[in-house]
C-alpha cells in the first residue's frame, strides 16, 4: 500500500542539473528573494540598512518589484495596505535594531487590522548573538523580544539552509485566518555568505482553513431561524474573507438589520433596506442592538469602538463568529464559533430557515431617521458637506486610506464606501501617520485606479517624507490634508475635559509649496471648491496634494451619559 506521505516528487533531469550546478555569485540574500518569488510574492517594501544589504543586493538579481520608502514605519504601513488590498502577504525588508524597531507601530496596526505582512529583519552577525555585550552596531540583547508581543509569530534563522522553510512557515502563518504580521530574523553573515545551495524554485505554504464546527452552526442556525428580532454586526473579518455576498444573502433570508463596524466598512450595502450603516457611536443604534433577541456578530471582537465604548450590553443571545481565537467571547458571553467568516456564513446559509418580517425595513428607517435628527440638531453642516464632497469626487472603485483625524472619525460612521475592501483606516491600533504611506502601498498593489489618502496636518507631518517616494515611483495617490493648525481631535478632547487644550497647537509648513518642492502638484482648496479640486487631482495621473484649511468638529458622543 502506498501512503500519501510516502509520495516524493522526482526531479526532472533539468532540475537535477540545475540543482547540482547552481548559478554562481549568490548569497543568503538570494535564498530570501528566491523563496519569496517561489511563494508567489511580486512586490516587496522596505528600507536598506547595513546588516540587511545581502537581501537588497539580491533584489537586483530577482524579478521582485521593490518599493522603497523613507521611514521604516511608513514602509510597514505601505505593506499593510498592500496586504489588505490584495489578500497576499506583503514582504517588508528591514535592517537591525533601530531600523527594525521603527516598524513596530506599523506592525501593531497590521496586527490589530489582521493585515498579512511578512517582515524580514536582519540581525547582527551570529558571533554577536546570545545576549552578551559585544558592541556590534545596532546590537540588542534580545531583538526578538521587542516583536513577540506585537506580531502573530516569530521565526529565527541561523543557517542558510533554514531560510526557505522559515520563510514558508512565516508566510503560512501570515495568511492563516486571522491574517496578521509575522517576523523573520536573519543574521548579517548568513545573508552575506556565498551559498552553494540550489536556487529555490517553488515552495508549498498553503494556509490552514479555520473551519466551523457543524454542531455549533446547527445551533446558531436554529437560534436565528426562530428569533423574533435578530440583528447582525458585521466586522472586518467579513471583508477579509470576501464574504460580503454571503452576508447579504443571510441577512435577506432572516430579514435581519445589519450594522457594519468601522473595520468592516463595505461588508454590507450602505443603502440596502436592512442596512443600519455604520452608526455604532450612537445610542439609538446601541439600543436597537441591545433589543435584539438573537445577535449575530461576524468577524468582530466587539472592542471599544464597535461596542460604543463598552456601553453596549446585549440582553439577548449572542452568536459570535471569529477567526481570532483570542477575541472569541472576550467581551461578551456568546455561542462562540471559531471559524473563518466565509466558511461559517456558508454553513449557516445551508441550514437557516427563511424568516419573513415585513417590519424590519421600517425599524431600520426609523433608526436612521433618529440618527439623522440627532446629527442635524448639532449644526454640523460644514463637516457633512466636506465628507459629501469627498464621496462625490472619489470614484466608486477607488480605495481610500484615512489617518487618525476628525474627518476620518466622521467617515467611520457616515461615509459610504460603495464597495467592499475600499475604505481603510488606522482605527485598529490608532497610530498617527497611516493614511498617506498606506495609500502608496495600495497604489503599488493596483496602479489601474487612483487612490485617496486623508490626513490632518498633525498626521501629515509623520509621513511628509514619503512625497519623495510617491514622486520617485509615480504612484497615483491624491493626498487630502485637512489643516486645522494642530491635533484637532485632541484639542477637542482636552477642551471638553479640562476647559482648555495643552500641547495641541502646531507650527507647520506651507503644504502646497512643500509638495511642489518634491515635484508633486499641490492646490489649496476650500469647502466650496473641494469636490472639483479633489476630482481633478484624482483624475490626473501621479501623486498630488490637496490642502483644505478648515477646523472641523466632531458630532457629540452618546456613550458618556450611558
Amino acid at each position: 500500500m502506498t501512503h500519501d506521505h510516502d509520495l516524493v516528487l522526482r526531479p526532472s533531469a533539468a532540475q537535477t542539473e540545475a540543482a547540482l550546478n547552481p548559478p554562481p555569485g549568490r548569497n543568503g540574500g538570494d535564498l530570501v528573494v528566491e523563496t519569496l518569488s517561489g511563494l508567489g510574492a511580486t512586490t516587496v517594501f522596505g528600507l536598506p540598512g547595513q546588516h540587511a544589504l545581502g537581501m537588497f543586493d539580491a533584489l537586483r538579481r530577482s524579478s521582485l518589484q521593490y518599493v522603497g520608502l523613507r521611514v521604516e514605519n511608513n514602509a510597514g504601513f505601505a505593506a499593510d495596505a498592500y496586504g489588505r488590498i490584495t489578500g497576499e502577504a506583503a514582504p517588508l525588508l528591514l535592517s537591525t535594531g533601530p531600523g527594525a524597531l521603527t516598524s513596530l507601530a506599523a506592525l501593531q496596526e497590521a496586527a490589530a487590522a489582521s493585515a498579512p505582512v511578512l517582515a524580514i529583519s536582519s540581525q547582527v552577525p551570529t558571533a554577536g548573538l546570545g545576549g552578551g555585550r559585544h558592541g556590534y552596531l545596532h546590537e540588542l540583547p534580545d531583538q526578538q523580544a521587542a516583536f513577540r508581543g506585537v506580531v502573530k509569530s516569530v521565526h529565527t534563522v541561523r543557517a542558510q539552509s533554514q531560510i526557505p522553510s522559515a520563510l514558508a512557515a512565516a508566510w503560512e502563518s501570515a495568511l492563516t485566518a486571522p491574517h496578521g504580521p509575522v517576523w523573520v530574523e536573519i543574521p548579517q553573515d548568513v545573508l552575506l555568505a556565498e551559498t552553494s545551495l540550489p536556487a529555490v524554485t517553488a515552495m508549498d505554504a498553503t494556509p490552514e482553513e479555520v473551519v466551523p464546527r457543524p454542531e455549533l452552526t446547527a445551533v446558531a442556525a436554529h437560534l436565528l431561524s426562530t428569533a423574533a428580532r435578530p440583528a447582525i454586526i458585521a466586522g472586518g473579518g467579513v471583508v477579509r474573507a470576501d464574504a460580503s455576498g454571503k452576508l447579504r444573502r443571510l441577512a435577506e433570508r432572516l430579514n435581519a438589520p445589519v450594522v457594519t463596524t468601522f473595520g468592516g466598512k463595505g461588508a454590507f450595502p450602505w443603502n440596502h433596506p436592512l442596512s443600519l450603516q455604520s452608526w455604532l457611536e450612537d445610542r439609538h443604534t446601541t439600543d436597537l442592538l441591545e433589543d435584539a433577541d438573537v445577535l449575530l456578530v461576524v468577524g468582530s471582537g466587539l472592542g471599544e469602538l464597535s461596542s460604543n465604548y463598552h456601553t453596549f450590553k446585549p440582553r439577548g443571545r449572542v452568536i459570535q463568529i471569529e477567526a481570532d481565537l483570542g477575541k472569541l467571547e472576550s467581551n461578551h458571553p456568546a455561542l462562540g464559533i471559531h471559524a473563518d467568516a466565509r466558511l461559517a456564513l456558508s454553513a449557516l446559509l445551508e441550514t437557516v430557515d427563511e424568516r419573513p418580517d415585513p417590519t424590519a425595513p421600517e425599524r431600520v428607517r426609523t433608526l436612521l431617521a433618529r440618527v439623522g435628527e440627532r446629527i442635524a440638531a448639532q449644526e454640523l453642516t460644514l463637516e457633512q458637506g466636506v465628507l459629501a464632497s469627498v464621496r462625490r469626487a472619489l470614484p466608486d472603485d477607488s480605495p481610500s486610506f484615512w489617518d487618525m483625524t476628525i474627518l476620518a472619525y466622521w467617515a467611520w460612521s457616515a461615509f459610504d464606501p460603495r464597495r467592499p475592501n475600499t475604505m481603510h483606516s488606522a482605527q485598529g491600533a490608532g497610530g498617527l501617520g497611516y493614511g498617506f504611506p498606506a495609500a502608496l502601498g495600495a497604489a503599488a498593489a493596483d496602479p489601474s485606479r487612483p487612490v485617496l489618502a486623508v490626513s490632518g496636518d498633525g498626521g501629515a507631518l509623520y509621513s511628509i517624507a514619503e512625497l519623495a517616494t510617491a514622486k520617485q515611483y509615480g504612484l497615483d495617490v491624491t493626498w487630502l490634508i485637512v489643516d486645522d493648525g494642530g491635533y484637532g481631535i485632541l484639542r477637542e478632547y482636552m477642551t471638553d475635559a479640562f476647559g482648555e487644550a495643552t500641547a495641541t497647537e502646531l507650527a507647520r509648513p506651507d503644504y502646497v509649496a512643500l509638495a511642489e518642492s518634491f515635484g508633486v502638484p499641490g492646490v489649496r482648496t476650500s469647502p466650496g471648491t473641494l469636490e472639483a479640486d479633489l476630482a481633478e487631482a484624482l483624475a490626473s495621473p501621479g501623486p498630488s496634494v490637496v490642502l483644505l484649511p478648515a477646523v472641523l468638529r466632531m458630532f457629540a458622543p452618546t456613550h458618556l451619559d450611558a
